[in-house]
């Protein structure tokens, strides 16, 4: 196994048992008993993948590394006929028109380059009223002018927000540690946004 397998184990080890992240927990609670049709872009293991599972959602599973979707198929998740996994890099890859794009922590990771072709494909593909809940990296961030990963301003942010109607936009900045455990300064924007109803 490679440095970068290797890098990805430790980040899955490290992460498992963690519960859905907020801002799934905040798009799910707004669809009430609703349930639809979902993409979890960079999915990991399963970690929102999961929850969208158990509230009845099927689920189309994102992830270049095949690693988390071996991890993500081998975890007992119910009911699995709901469940569809691909392997690829999100940015390169088309998927249905659906009722929710799940992208937690993970769009940063499209380089720049990619990000507004990637954006478009994303707001296109969501149905009226459907919804983006995710995480974008603010310029602030540890991590920002690190190669490949893409970061935006809040006035950026909220020009990519524009068609939506903004359910959650919080801008949080700490002093933390990544998963790993690794010290890092952390500027993220917090969003859920819905499409309006008639598009």
């Amino acid at each position: 196994m490679g440095a970068m397998n290797e890098g990805f184990s430790s980040y899955y080890d490290a992460t498992a048992g963690r519960p859905p992240r907020k801002t799934l927990l905040a798009a799910l609670d707004r669809f009430g008993s609703e349930a639809g049709f979902a993409v979890d872009l960079g999915c990991g293991d399963g970690r929102d993948t999961g929850e969208l599972l158990r509230r009845g959602w099927s689920v189309l599973a994102i992830d270049a590394e095949a690693e988390a979707i071996d991890r993500l198929r081998a975890r007992d998740l119910a009911p699995r006929a709901l469940l569809d996994t691909r392997q690829a890099r999100f940015e390169e890859t088309d998927w249905p028109r659906c009722n929710l794009v799940n992208a937690s922590f993970s769009l940063p990771l499209c380089p720049p380059e990619k990000f507004p072709a990637l954006w478009r494909r994303i707001a296109g593909s969501l149905a009226p009223s459907g919804r983006f809940a995710g995480q974008l990296y603010g310029p602030r961030d540890g991590w920002a002018g690190r190669p490949g990963t893409t970061h935006h301003d809040r006035i950026a942010v909220e020009a990519l927000l524009a068609e939506f109607a903004i359910e959650m936009l919080e801008e949080e900045e700490s002093d933390a540690v990544t998963p790993r455990g690794r010290p890092k300064h952390w500027h993220i924007f917090h969003i859920v946004a819905r499409m309006p109803p008639v598009r």
